[in-house]
């Protein structure tokens, strides 16, 4: 932006707010300047937001006005809720993402609240919380799999399951469990790795340890499920692409009394032999409509990784 500034709109805010909504030396509003190609600036307990642009002052002012709910609600502001409210809005400029960083799921190990981070996320947690069987598909780093782990852990704590089970199918670029080293347990730490990931993000090492020790957190290989009935359980069926259909129909018959059952998949990320079709699918073709089961389909605007990760799918997918 050059020369003077032809639309200014100010706002008022309390010295509390405006700490929060400004950031370490302004670095928050600098980052919805610089998305808005204006100038944002704090002057006491004044924001400024200036430009040729009145459309672009107007988008900034909002995504201003969206932080200070943020601050008002007693939750400090972070760079990565400034950077979330700006991408939301750039995707869905109605989208009321405010709302969503407001409805805190639970702490992480350093005490921040950890929250859905997009209207897509919000939906998959609402999917989990109302449906005893749930599907989150979407591209890589969605977070589908880490919000599963949030409302398995947490209702595990709150007593609504017994247990949490954890599976994943054993296909993975070609490898096959047998090839692998070690027992049951080394065998299948590779696979479960990214879901033990997730938890240690809300749970402390010792818990996850000790949930294990008394099997309230049981981990096993999608082919140990044949023949069981999973109740009271949270169960949780990871990188679902790569079950074949038998597999699936397997798998979704496990459901029992008092349990949820929440299957997570890239429908793009297939790793089985080619020629066969995915169990995923499958499911969401003919299970989709049906009634008491949830389908939610998060897309480019929910990957909440790294920026680049967004441009890498954009790109890549053309």
């Amino acid at each position: 932006m050059t020369g003077i500034a032809a639309f200014v709109e100010e706002l008022e805010l309390g010295l509390d707010v405006m700490r929060e909504v400004g950031g370490d030396l302004g670095a928050h509003l600098r980052l919805v300047a610089e998305a808005h190609g204006v100038a944002v600036v704090a002057r006491g307990t004044t924001v400024r937001v200036a430009g040729e642009d009145r459309a672009a002052i107007a988008r900034a002012m909002d995504a201003v006005r969206t932080l200070v709910t943020l601050a008002e609600g007693g939750r400090g502001v972070h760079p990565r809720d400034v950077r979330d409210v700006l991408r939301v809005q750039a995707a869905d400029p109605g989208a009321d993402v405010g709302q969503t960083l407001r409805d805190v799921l639970v702490l992480d190990q350093r005490k921040r609240p950890v929250t859905a981070r997009s209207p897509g996320q919000a939906a998959w947690v609402e999917i989990m919380r109302t449906h005893a069987m749930a599907f989150g598909v979407g591209p890589a780093g969605t977070g589908k799999t880490f919000l599963a782990m949030v409302m398995a852990l947490t209702q595990l704590r709150r007593g609504s399951v017994k247990r949490i089970v954890l599976t994943r199918p054993a296909v993975e670029a070609g490898e096959k469990l047998g090839f692998l080293p070690g027992d049951l347990a080394e065998k299948v730490d590779p696979y479960l790795r990214p879901l033990f990931d997730a938890m240690g993000e809300i749970a402390d090492p010792r818990e996850i340890a000790e949930l294990m020790s008394r099997g309230m957190i049981e981990v096993a290989p999608l082919a140990f499920m044949r023949g069981r009935t999973l109740q009271d359980a949270f169960v949780v069926l990871d990188e679902a692409q790569n079950t074949t259909v038998e597999q699936m129909k397997m798998f979704l018959t496990r459901l029992g009394d008092r349990s949820r059952m929440i299957i997570t998949g890239d429908p793009s990320q297939v790793d089985l032999p080619r020629g066969q079709r995915s169990g995923l699918v499958h499911a969401l073709e003919v299970l989709d409509g049906a009634p008491g089961i949830g389908i939610a389909r998060m897309q480019a605007v929910d990957v909440v990784r790294h920026p680049l990760v967004a441009t890498v799918l954009a790109r890549w997918d053309g």
